[in-house]
């Protein structure tokens, strides 16, 4: 789900962040970002764009019908109430 480029530019962006002095453990710090990058995401409950719009589109569809639906029955009620007047 996630592109394994993007996790890898983080983690070097924040191994970057380190401080001069500990440059000889930014390749080991590199990859515990990763890991901990990776970790966390992937516990996330996340969808893609691509089918966060197509959920979208049928929620729309979905409300149209039951704003219809809801239409059709007061109209239904409307005209009961009138003919058992």
């Amino acid at each position: 789900m996630f592109d394994p480029k993007a996790i890898d530019d983080i983690a070097n962006k924040l191994a970057g962040a380190i401080p001069p002095g500990l440059n000889t453990f930014k390749d080991d710090i590199e990859k515990t970002f990763n890991g901990i990058l990776q970790a966390a995401l992937g516990k996330l409950e996340l969808v893609t764009r691509e089918e966060f719009e197509v959920q979208k589109l049928v929620l729309a569809k979905t409300r149209s019908k039951l704003e219809d639906l809801e239409k059709r029955v007061a109209d239904l009620e409307k005209s009961l109430s009138n003919t058992a007047e």
